[in-house]
């Protein structure tokens, strides 16, 4: 069976059987599509997952942890291994780090990014110990500089924590369009690892300057905000999916939006967050199949415009 055909009926039986059914099928496809973190050539799944709101619940709360765990475990089965956390997402580090304790197996497989989101070197140092306590590990995949918060100092220090080996990667975030600007030029003269930014179909600024300053530099880009907070979803509520969607392999709106992203070459991987695990089996399913050209993209942000 051509691997098209077979994509599309993995995500029509996955969207009328449930997470449990989407994970286990989507595990039977090829693999989803991986980019290369420029700066090492390891290869990083394009569909992670976000902690922020969604993971903020009480750790001991059995009845409010189980779909999270569903949620990780859609990921996982999906080919995901992404996860991004700070300690300014309240519970989040806690919850996270007490399901991947579940599994002793589980940190392996797993890309574990957190953030430092404080001023001075001793108050950062606290937060990093912190994070590792809360996710049950000394040694973190990236640790980012989260909204420009003392930024150069924190770098220096991040990079001395890479060196001593307690983070693989380091990086600088943000969330705003305001902020682009300012993160080009730490890019261009920093040249971390890896960013973190918002992109979306109805949100491109990050597209004009950024995004080639990290293609140039070499430098991994993630995602925040695919949805816009879910702006994205009450712009198109109602409205029938695109015949567009097809050519790209495309069975929800989530899923038309997060390809948007992935199709552009600076993109490593997006991380929408999520609390549902239907919706992470809908997003994960982003990561299989055809992605759009330069052109299909505008033909998308066309359709918002």
């Amino acid at each position: 069976m051509p691997d098209r055909r077979r994509f599309l009926q993995t995500a029509a039986g996955a969207a009328l059987l449930g997470p449990a059914w989407a994970a286990q099928a989507l595990s039977q496809t090829p693999p989803m599509l991986t980019r290369a973190i420029p700066s090492s050539r390891e290869a990083l799944p394009v569909i992670g997952l976000g902690t922020a709101d969604t993971f903020n619940v009480p750790p001991r709360d059995a009845a409010a942890m189980a779909p999270l765990a569903q949620v990780l475990e859609t990921l996982m089965q999906a080919g995901g291994s992404l996860i991004d956390t700070a300690p300014s997402y309240g519970q989040a580090e806690a919850v996270t780090g007490a399901l991947l304790s579940r599994d002793g197996g589980l940190r392996a497989r797993v890309f574990l990014a957190t953030k430092i989101s404080t001023e001075g070197r001793e108050s950062a140092m606290r937060q990093v110990r912190q994070s590792q306590k809360a996710l049950g590990s000394e040694k973190l995949d990236l640790i980012q500089v989260h909204n420009l918060i003392d930024t150069r100092n924190q770098l220096a220090l991040l990079r001395e924590l890479k060196q001593q080996g307690l983070t693989r990667y380091i990086g600088i975030t943000h969330y705003t369009d305001y902020a682009h600007d300012e993160l080009a030029e730490l890019v261009e003269r920093e040249k971390p690892d890896f960013l973190q930014v918002n992109l979306s179909v109805g949100s491109r600024s990050a597209e004009k300057r950024l995004l080639p300053a990290c293609q140039a530099h070499g430098v991994a880009v993630l995602i925040n905000r695919p949805f816009q907070d879910g702006a994205l979803f009450r712009q198109v509520k109602g409205v029938a999916l695109p015949a567009l969607a097809a050519d790209i392999d495309c069975t929800s709106w989530a899923q038309l939006f997060l390809k948007f992203i992935i199709g552009h070459p600076a993109v490593t991987a997006v991380i929408p967050a999520t609390s549902k695990p239907a919706n992470m089996a809908d997003n994960a399913r982003a990561g299989f199949g055809r992605q759009p050209d330069a052109a299909m993209r505008e033909r998308i942000a066309a359709l918002l415009a």
